[in-house]
Formats: structure tokens, C-alpha cells, sequence
């Protein structure tokens, strides 16, 4: 890693979708792609390193059966050694396991990104990360408070470390690797993202039949 390399992308597919049948939203085809490949095309365009963070080797195996990736892209496989309960699923401990190889890798900051938001537009990436320059955090913010914490960047180390604590007491909530202490730019999602992403597809969970459709009208 050279000196510019101090954010890494990390996106989370390692959960499991009950209404696509148990599988992944990301290996599910939209336009011709799986969810996935339309998320790494985009990021693709930013010189960042890609990890896709999945529940264990044999769904990686299983992602690769059925998408072609570009051989640049890495996997990391959750760490469940920190679990009591092994069968537990839950984005925290994605979160856990990325950025514990991103501090291993010494990357400072990590953008990540969760697997079923799959049509993000470039201008987003690239404001996003602009925004994050001089802070420790940047993260979308609604005009009502609600923040967008599956599509924020954060800074390695405290992540890693409130991610952990979080795991260790059985909190599994997304605002537990906020650490209000830090500089944080919240981002207005109305006035700053809205502009770029007119119809803010960047932001839709895709968590379903239903919304599959409403997505694919609202991307093309």
C-alpha cells in the first residue's frame, strides 16, 4: 500500500434475504448483472482497493460459481472466533471483520458500503469521499435526523474497536461504531446528495422482489 492508499472500500454481502429465497440480494440480476457487479463497475471508476466481506468461505465459493469478478476484488470472511453464538448474523460483525483487515493492512480509513445498495452513482462516491477529507467520519444525514450509517466512511481504528465492544455486549446496533467524540461531517442528504442522485436510487435497499422493480424504473 503507497501513501495515497488511506481508504479502502468495504461492502457487506454476507447477509442472507428471506424474500429472494435465502440468497444474498447482491447475486441476484438486475439489468442483465448480478446487484454486485453494478456496485464494483461504479467504484471501479475511483482508485480505491475493494473488499467484499461474506459470511464464510463456502458462500464466497458459492458468489464465485455465479459471478464473473474482476480479479482485483478481495474477500475477507467474518470473523466468528469473537462470537459466542457462531450462527449469528448480523452486519456488525461484517463491520467487525473488514475493518480488522483494514487495520492490519494499515489502510486509515474505511468507506463502507452494504451489498443490497447496489446502484450508487459515481458523483455520490466522489462527494462522499471529498467530504470525508479533513474529518474522521463523513456520513448522509436526512433532513429528520435519520442517518445513513451502511454508506458512511469512518476511520479504521475506532471502528474496529466500537465494533468489537459492540459484538462482545450483544448491541448490534449501526449508530454503536459512531463515535460522537470525532470530527464528523454529516452530509445533508437533501441538499448535497439529492442534487446528484435526483431520485437518490444510491440510498434504496434493494430488500425484495417489489423493490427491485422500483429500483430498475428509477435507475434507467
Amino acid at each position: 500500500m503507497n501513501e495515497e492508499k488511506k481508504l479502502a472500500i468495504i461492502i457487506l454481502i454476507g447477509g442472507k434475504n428471506i424474500r429472494f429465497g435465502n440468497e444474498s440480494a447482491a447475486v441476484i440480476e438486475v439489468l442483465g448483472k448480478p446487484l454486485i457487479l453494478h456496485q464494483i463497475e461504479t467504484l471501479s471508476k475511483f482508485d480505491e482497493d475493494v473488499f467484499l466481506v461474506a459470511n464464510s468461505e463456502y458462500q464466497i465459493n458459492s458468489y464465485y460459481k455465479k459471478i464473473n469478478f474482476p480479479r482485483d476484488i478481495k474477500f475477507v470472511v467474518d470473523d466468528t472466533e469473537i462470537l459466542e453464538d457462531t450462527e449469528l448474523r448480523t452486519p456488525m460483525l461484517g463491520i467487525y471483520s473488514g475493518f480488522k483487515e483494514l487495520e492490519r493492512l494499515g489502510f486509515e480509513k474505511g468507506f463502507l458500503l452494504s451489498g443490497d445498495m447496489p446502484l450508487i452513482k459515481p458523483k455520490v462516491i466522489e462527494l462522499m469521499i471529498n467530504r470525508a477529507k479533513g474529518y474522521d467520519c463523513s456520513i448522509p444525514r436526512w433532513n429528520n435526523g435519520y442517518l445513513e450509517p451502511l454508506f458512511a466512511i469512518y476511520p479504521v481504528n475506532s471502528t474496529f474497536i466500537l465494533a468489537k465492544k459492540s459484538i462482545q455486549e450483544r448491541n448490534y446496533a449501526l449508530n454503536k461504531i459512531i463515535d460522537e467524540s470525532l470530527n464528523i461531517n454529516y452530509i445533508s442528504v437533501e441538499e448535497s446528495i439529492k442534487p446528484l442522485d435526483q431520485n437518490l436510487v444510491s440510498l434504496i435497499n434493494v430488500n425484495g422482489p417489489v423493490d427491485l422493480e422500483k429500483v430498475i424504473k428509477l435507475y434507467q
